[in-house]
């Protein structure tokens, strides 16, 4: 396609979009004042449904399809970074090398590693009812793992991450997302919507389909992000090129 086919194309979708942009703009509400109609239907919305963090209401309830589309992203990065970094023909595995840590780094590591996991666990379970949340607690989970690797060495990180049960897990917890979605349409209502008993405001098992798909977020958060950095970790540590010779 030509420069100018191009140009014409792209002229009138850009000024389109820029004058629906200028538009909405012009009404928004005066900047620092006190009328806010999105927040004040977001939390009327979320009280309703009995969940307190309006924050997981409008994540997993509200607005739950774009939600699914922005765990789609995250699972599709993790089959990407899976393909890329596969081995090539000219590079082979190489045995990992015991790595020297300070006592202090070693002592602080595994002494934080069970309490950021534990915080991972909180975030995750309590995303419906306080800050945090599925994405949230999932990085922590992930990150937390990883404490092994600076606390000791690339060794022990193998040893406690079972990088296959995680792999799996990934696939689960995101279909499992796409899944949830269809027991609204055996209810008779939309695509993700929220028609599990609400129960209790404020308590565990409070929120319906809110709790559940906030937890299922946790874990491919979790699964995903470690295997991630799993890739990225073996190209890096375990990944040497062949010598011609």
């Amino acid at each position: 396609m030509r420069p100018a086919v191009r140009l014409a194309l792209f002229a009138p979708a850009a000024a389109g979009l820029a004058a629906a942009f200028t538009a909405a703009a012009l009404r928004l509400p005066v900047f620092g004042g006190d009328q806010h109609p999105y927040g004040t239907r977001a939390v009327a919305a979320a009280l309703a449904h009995r969940t307190a963090n309006a924050v997981s209401s409008v994540n997993f309830d509200q607005r739950a399809f774009d939600t699914l589309g922005e765990e789609s992203i995250l699972f599709a990065s993790v089959l990407d970074a899976t393909l890329l970094l596969r081995l090539a023909r000219d590079e082979h595995h190489r045995r990992p090398e015991p790595a020297r840590v300070l006592p202090s780094t070693r002592l602080l590591g595994a002494g934080l590693l069970p309490f950021t996991l534990l915080t991972g666990v909180y975030l995750v379970a309590h995303g419906a009812l306080s800050p945090g949340g599925g994405f949230q607690g999932g990085v922590v989970l992930a990150t937390g793992l990883h404490l092994a690797y600076v606390a000791a060495d690339y060794r022990a990180l193998r040893r406690l991450r079972p990088l296959a049960v995680l792999d799996v897990a990934d696939a689960v917890a995101a279909g499992s997302f796409a899944a949830l979605g269809l027991v609204g349409l055996a209810a008779g209502g939309a695509y993700l919507q929220n028609v599990l008993p609400w129960g209790t405001f404020n308590t565990l098992a409070s929120s319906g389909l809110v709790a559940v798909v906030n937890a299922v977020v946790g874990v491919e958060v979790a699964c995903g992000v470690v295997v991630l950095l799993a890739h990225f970790l073996e190209q890096a540590v375990e990944t040497a090129e062949r010598s011609e010779g």
